[in-house]
């Protein structure tokens, strides 16, 4: 094991949240079991006064979560230098079989605990507590995919051994080694995923503009912006990431997090990454505007919602507009 300032904050914390998790997880059995807000016993009473502890431990657990899935990338991006071979965190993830499934995890759980957040906000908004049954068979489904993310992120950081030569960036990603970096690097590719890539986020934001405005639309709104954040993806791999780099064969995703390229990845992957989890949660509670103690408060949070994940997919689009006009890179085809 390689012993770092990050990994060390990142291994603590995340062993730190999974008993959190494990500890609030023996709380929503039981409110899943026995909450029943009409009864006036004893353990509805305990379950009352439990229920403020449990959302206030799961949302630390849970914003921990979001800032350690940009300080693995970081932690890993650091790392490169103790690997021969590595520049970037893509080499520094493929030291061993444990550095991309845990980001994968980081990935999933990340847009994941922001779904959350956001049901357990609106849950607290009515005086019922109208969706606390539906939030904690939410976080059921959580507690196995983030205590499997800690356990793959442990077995990650105890088998980084210096002594093993991995690969750059360029090696893993090339057109020539990798049959999928070869079709989406191709020009025919790049030009489709290109117009594509602008139709669907220039969508999302208009969708949101309108769910916004007339309050309809919500279901559509939500598959659009995770079809955005799919196609973002897969055009930050074919196309996006040559402009930043100015160079037609270098297809990586960890580069841009760099100095070098003035830290550009970040803003662009958490205005991603916060549309995706906005414009998501926005089509999830929708349904729920009918119940009483929501009616009041939830259409008009949702109109936020949808305003400020079309601002982040608007702000997306712009990075990456403004990025391709001011490269040198010319793609001809």
């Amino acid at each position: 094991m390689i012993f770092h300032p990050t990994i060390l904050a990142l291994f603590t914390g995340s062993i730190i949240v999974s008993f959190m998790i494990l500890y609030s997880a023996s709380y929503a059995v039981q409110i899943l079991r026995k909450w029943d807000l009409k009864s006036g016993s004893e353990l509805q009473l305990v379950l009352e006064r439990k229920t403020y502890l449990i959302s206030t431990l799961l949302a630390y657990a849970f914003v921990f979560q979001l800032l350690s899935f940009f300080l693995f990338i970081f932690s890993a991006d650091q790392l490169h230098t103790f690997f021969v071979g590595a520049m970037c965190a893509a080499g520094s993830l493929y030291v061993n079989s444990y550095g991309y499934p845990t980001l994968i995890f980081k990935l999933v759980n990340f847009l994941l605990a922001g779904v959350w957040l956001i049901f357990n906000r609106v849950d607290n908004t009515g005086y019922d507590y109208p969706l606390i049954k539906k939030k904690y068979w939410f976080f059921m489904l959580l507690v196995p995919l983030i205590l499997f993310e800690t356990w793959l992120q442990g077995n990650y950081f105890l088998r980084l051994n210096p002594d093993i030569i991995t690969s750059c960036c360029g090696t893993l990603f090339s057109a020539d080694s990798n049959p999928v970096a070869s079709e989406l690097s191709s020009i025919s590719s790049i030009n489709f995923i290109m117009i594509f890539f602008y139709a669907t986020v220039s969508l999302a934001v208009i969708s949101g503009v309108i769910f916004f405005l007339k309050g309809k639309g919500a279901g559509f709104f939500s598959g659009v912006s995770i079809l955005a954040f799919i196609t973002s993806a897969v055009s930050i791999f074919s196309f996006i990431s040559l402009y930043i780099y100015e160079m037609p064969t270098h297809h990586c995703p960890f580069c841009m997090l760099q100095q070098e390229y003035g830290y550009i990845g970040y803003p662009l992957y958490l205005t991603l990454l916060g549309g995706t989890i906005l414009g998501t949660s926005v089509g999830i509670l929708s349904p729920f505007k009918k119940i009483e103690s929501l009616s009041r408060t939830l259409p008009s949070l949702l109109r936020k919602l949808a305003l400020v994940s079309a601002g982040l997919f608007f702000a997306f689009l712009c990075i990456v507009t403004i990025r391709i006009l001011l490269s040198n890179l010319i793609l001809n085809g």
